[in-house]
């Protein structure tokens, strides 16, 4: 047996380093695979895998935050290409550019001023590109529901209706039912692609669509009788909303061209009395009166806008 006991030994010794190596193996692919899984859900290899996507470690850092992820809805709801770690990075020179050209042109202290602003611009972008994607979104919805009713009305099945109407439509409503379609195609259910969907681009209209194809997929029923009626409606709907719109467009416009106007004012201030300004903001009592302007400045933007939205 003590002839025997070094053989054991190597045998062990063997079989503990080919375990451990084989486990180091695993460990590393597994981890690869799952760095591959997160760059193609973030959709940074897309159609042209391989190639270099800026800012990819920042945008890893980017995601993993709560911020990251809510950033990343938002994004989604745009349609646009860029990832949070790009848009942030942007976000963050453009308020840094801004910073920059107020404390020169202007005064030291309408720097942080402007990234404020410049910061609330870059939101604020974002929020006009899904309310414009949504939009078109909305405009596309009668012929979505058409086109279901008569995928319906031949027979077919709704996750294959949805399919066909992702293949048929244009953007964005084609790109958001392919979404829908693979979430089904993965094993979601009706209700749950669908309230993705009301996620990314919330509207009523859009919630009285999913609220009619989710009603008839639990209980059945005369579905096409309900899409057609709801064609109709839709129709109706967005012929209103065009002409609000459109007698609501002078409105609008005012309430960009006021905080224009008295930024403009600055300028010209400036431009006119060269000094002027950083003479202004050189006494505590000039910082709080340009403050209390801005502040009069955004008060009547807010109140213009909300003035003029009229929900239908």
């Amino acid at each position: 047996m003590s002839d025997q006991l070094p053989l054991i030994v190597i045998g062990v010794t063997l079989l503990a380093l080919t375990l451990g190596v084989w486990g180091l193996h695993a460990w590393s692919g597994g981890r690869a695979e799952r760095a591959a899984l997160v760059e193609r859900l973030a959709g940074e290899l897309g159609s042209g895998a391989g190639r270099h996507v800026p800012f990819a470690a920042l945008d890893r850092r980017v995601r993993a935050t709560g911020w990251g992820r809510r950033l990343a809805a938002r994004l989604a709801a745009t349609g646009t290409d860029l990832t949070p770690g790009q848009f942030t990075a942007a976000a963050v020179g453009v308020v840094g550019g801004a910073w920059l050209v107020a404390d020169v042109v202007l005064a030291p202290f309408f720097g942080p001023i402007a990234g404020i602003i410049a910061f609330w611009s870059a939101y604020s972008f974002l929020e006009w590109r899904r309310r414009v994607r949504t939009e078109r979104f909305i405009a596309q919805l009668p012929e979505l529901a058409r086109v279901l009713a008569n995928a319906t009305q031949a027979g077919l099945a709704l996750r294959t209706a949805v399919g066909m109407a992702a293949d048929e439509l244009e953007a964005p409503a084609g790109e958001e039912l392919k979404k829908v379609a693979d979430a089904m195609a993965m094993g979601h259910s009706v209700e749950d692609a669908l309230a993705e969907l009301q996620e990314r681009l919330p509207s009523r209209e859009l919630i009285v669509l999913v609220s009619t194809l989710v009603l008839s997929s639990r209980a059945g029923g005369s579905v096409v009788e309900s899409l057609r009626n709801l064609t109709v409606t839709l129709e109706e709907r967005k012929e209103t909303r065009r002409e609000i719109r459109t007698q609501m467009s002078q409105v609008t416009v005012t309430a960009y061209a006021v905080p224009v106007i008295g930024i403009g004012s600055l300028f010209l201030l400036n431009q006119i009395m060269p000094g002027s300004l950083s003479a202004m903001t050189g006494s505590n009592l000039g910082r709080i009166c340009v403050l209390i302007s801005l502040g009069l400045y955004v008060v009547g933007f807010w109140m213009i806008r909300r003035m003029s939205r009229i929900d239908v």
